[in-house]
């Protein structure tokens, strides 16, 4: 069972090490690389997991109705938890809300599950990025955007992927190998980026971090467990919720709090710290599930 986890779980940090060292090292700009991530690398890797991976009997509706339930719920824990604490909403209850389960939970799940975890770890991404895009904003301050939603290309990618999936359709035989190139990028690049993201740390805020990255897999496993005991899904699906519960807040967090000037150094601590638990939480939660 420990070489297992370890099978999983060295990979991923290992190349988060990697980023994180070069981040240190040359400390670059890695929003061009993020922006060729979102827009084209990533959406690849969503359309041929659908299309080429997935099976069609997947509980993908019951995936994204879970990842429903553990986003509002941590979210409604964290809103409690911050009035009680007088503690502002929005640096402490996005973190709690978005789990990184793009840059950690695509490659964790598929070194875990393979390509069953990959598919329906997609569906808990899309539907938490579809809620970070709009509840998330929200909540930060901004205006809820339809227009912004619907020209996302994961999301996108995602509903011709699960149309194609339906209808038996699968990419030309020439096509085929070259959207599984571009979404083979997406994952180590998610990885390499998330190490540089984390190297810029984020000095004297550590105890807000501390507190912050703490909170995060506490609300969203006091959520996932409930969820797992009442719908009864495949293991495969119920390890994934239970994953996405504790998996530590995701980098967006802190872009976002960047870009909406919502105390971005305090956001960065959460990440960043939560990121450092992760290495404890993850190993015993894959210890747990597998």
């Amino acid at each position: 069972m420990l070489l297992r986890i370890l099978e999983i779980i060295v990979p991923v940090f290992g190349v988060i090490a990697v980023g994180f060292i070069y981040g240190r090292w040359r400390a670059p700009d890695v929003r061009e690389a993020n922006a060729l991530n979102i827009t084209i690398f990533t959406p690849a890797l969503i359309f041929h997991a659908l299309t080429e991976e997935a099976d069609g009997r997947l509980p993908l509706g019951m995936a994204a109705f879970a990842a429903v339930i553990v986003v509002f719920g941590a979210g409604a824990l964290g809103l409690v938890w911050a009035r009680l604490t007088n503690r502002r909403a929005a640096i402490y209850v996005p973190p709690l809300m978005f789990p990184n389960c793009g840059n950690l939970g695509l490659p964790l799940a598929h070194l875990a599950f393979g390509a069953e975890g990959l598919a329906l770890m997609v569906v808990l991404m899309v539907v938490e990025n579809t809620l970070q895009f709009t509840l998330g904003l929200w909540i930060l301050g901004e205006r809820m955007s339809p227009k912004r939603l619907v020209a996302n290309p994961m999301i996108l990618a995602t509903v011709a992927g699960l149309v194609c999936m339906m209808a038996g359709w699968h990419a030309p035989d020439m096509l085929q190998p070259a959207i599984k190139m571009l979404g083979d990028v997406s994952i180590p690049l998610m990885l390499i980026a998330l190490g540089v993201r984390l190297s810029a740390g984020a000095r004297g805020q550590w105890q807000a971090g501390l507190i912050g990255g703490l909170a995060a897999p506490i609300a969203g496993l006091t959520i996932a467990l409930p969820v797992v005991w009442l719908l009864q899904p495949a293991p495969t699906l119920a390890a994934l919720i239970i994953i996405f519960g504790v998996m530590p807040p995701a980098v967006l967090n802190y872009m976002l709090a960047e870009q909406y000037d919502v105390n971005p150094p305090q956001v960065a601590a959460i990440v960043a710290v939560g990121h450092v638990i992760a290495l404890v939480t993850i190993p015993v939660t894959l210890a747990f599930v597998l």
